[in-house]
Order: C-alpha cells, then sequence, then structure tokens
C-alpha cells in the first residue's frame, strides 16, 4: 500500500497525481492521509470553541477533493482515506507501519506545511522503513530516466534495487551516478596520485553495484555516470532529465549522510524532480 499525505496545497495535488501513477504502476492499493493537527491553534488566552468541527470538516472536504483526483487519474486504483488527529510526521510515521510507500508534497498547507526542507519530511524518512518520496508541483516534461546515487559501500544497496524496480516499471533508462573527489591532502605536490588509475577504480564501484540487480531487471537499461564533482552538482544536474531521483539515507564516501548531511539537503533543496529517499535498514 502506498501512503500519501493531502493538505489541499498544490504541491499535495502533485503529490496525489506520483502517488496514484505509482500505485497503478505497482498494482498496489492507496491511502489519502490528511493530518489534523491542532497544535498550532492551542492557545489558552485565545481558546476557538468550534475549531475542532471546522478542522473536521476541512479535513473531509480536502481527503473528498483528493479521493475524486485520484479516481479520475487511476479509475482502477483501491483507494481509502483517513483523517487523523495529530502531528503530521507521527500521524505519517504510524500510517507507514503497513506502507510500501509514502509520498508527501514538497511545500504545503496545515499538517504538511515544510515537508519538502523542514522537519516532517526527514524525520519521516530517518525513522520508516519504507522509501519516502517528496514530490514538486511544477509540471514537467516525462524524460524516461530514473536517477540514482550509489556509493562504494553496501547501505546504498536498498536505493539500487528501488530505482531498478521503478526503472522496470516506467519502461526507463537507470541512471547510475557515483559522483568522487580526491581528497585534500591529494593536492599536494609531493603525492604522487595515478589519476587513471583512481578513475578504472570509481568505474569497478559502479560496475560491482550495478551487477547486484541487473541479472534480475534485464530490460532495463543502464546508464552508468561517474564523475570527479560533488555529489550535489552531480546528482542536481542529472536531475533535470530525470523523473525520479533516488537517494538511500545512509551510505560512505562520496555520497555519505545521505539523509540529514549536508549531500541530502544540497540534493532537496536543488534536485528538478521528484525526490526518492529510500533507508537503509
Amino acid at each position: 500500500m502506498i501512503i500519501v499525505g493531502a493538505d489541499g496545497s498544490v504541491n499535495s495535488r502533485a503529490a496525489l497525481e506520483w502517488a496514484a501513477d505509482d500505485a497503478f504502476r505497482m498494482r498496489v492499493a492507496l491511502r489519502i492521509v490528511h493530518a489534523r493537527d491542532r497544535s498550532p491553534y492551542q492557545i489558552r488566552k485565545y481558546p476557538i470553541d468550534a475549531l475542532p468541527d471546522a478542522l473536521r470538516r476541512e479535513g473531509q472536504r480536502i481527503l473528498r477533493e483528493a479521493e475524486d483526483l485520484v479516481r479520475e487519474r487511476q479509475p482502477t486504483v483501491e483507494v481509502t482515506t483517513e483523517d487523523v488527529e495529530g502531528p503530521p510526521a507521527e500521524v505519517l510515521r504510524e500510517q507507514a507501519k503497513d506502507a510500501t510507500e509514502v509520498v508527501v508534497g514538497s511545500r504545503g498547507l496545515g499538517g504538511f506545511a515544510g515537508a519538502l526542507l523542514g522537519s516532517v519530511s526527514m524525520h519521516v524518512a530517518g525513522h520508516v522503513n519504507c522509501p519516502v518520496v517528496v514530490v514538486r508541483g511544477e509540471r514537467r516534461p516525462v524524460w524516461q530516466e530514473v536517477v540514482v546515487g550509489v556509493d562504494d559501500s553496501p547501505e546504498c544497496e536498498p536505493a539500487l534495487a528501488y530505482a531498478f524496480e521503478q526503472a522496470k516499471l516506467r519502461g526507463s533508462a537507470l541512471r547510475v551516478v557515483h559522483a568522487w573527489q580526491l581528497p585534500v591532502h591529494a593536492f599536494a605536490p609531493e603525492i604522487a596520485y595515478d589519476m587513471d588509475e583512481i578513475r578504472t577504480a570509481q568505474h569497478q564501484v559502479v560496475r560491482d553495484r550495478v551487477e547486484i540487480f541487473s541479472g534480475d531487471h534485464p530490460e532495463v537499461k543502464v546508464v552508468e555516470d561517474v564523475q570527479s564533482a560533488h555529489p550535489v552538482e552531480a546528482l542536481t544536474d542529472a536531475s533535470e532529465r530525470a523523473d525520479l531521483l533516488v537517494v538511500g539515507s545512509h551510505g560512505r564516501g562520496a555520497l555519505g549522510s545521505m539523509l540529514l548531511g549536508s549531500v541530502s539537503r544540497g540534493v532537496l533543496h536543488h534536485a528538478h524532480c521528484p525526490v526518492a529517499v529510500v533507508r537503509a535498514r
């Protein structure tokens, strides 16, 4: 089952459309969740007696419109809705326990505000076992390409497995990006480095990772993209012509600290397409 957060915003609509299409491709059910968060209004000096009923009515309206949108876009997808009271991060964490995937808009209103760069998306991605997809609101052309970042650690393998499956379901090519940088001491003149040897080793990193999954996905065309560049720059550039960018939540080397470190934050700030964060279990 796919869980998607709904709050009535433009980015929430984009997330609903993305989730509906992915549920259709994956042949799974879709649950639309609205988090009814009263905490911003709970000020004792200014009580609002009718607030609970007003929030409930608004939540029901948002869910009706969201369900109508999904049924119009993908009529064969099984859809359910839930209006849950509580902080959005906690609501999504609880809902994610039986989920295949969680989808949120990049920015929203009310319960899901700030989902892209704020605490909600990072909190959910860091604490649930399924992939978390963050979707921007702008319309983009279809590029028929999925991009995934890999490094030299086994922790990137869940992200690579997810990316292969997404490419297969979409009939898309898979671009495997490995960005590497020389350590600072490499620029000391007294230390000799064989650049050809380094490049060969970096290409082997990608081949070793791809071989693990390519045998089970022979229909997926793989493009190996090995660059001497900053990971944020390499992944952001690749996302310009991608339908989905996949990153792991933990790792080492060039793509280390994907969840809470500078790379993940940079990617979420600057990526041009939806970003899927896949946690290494």
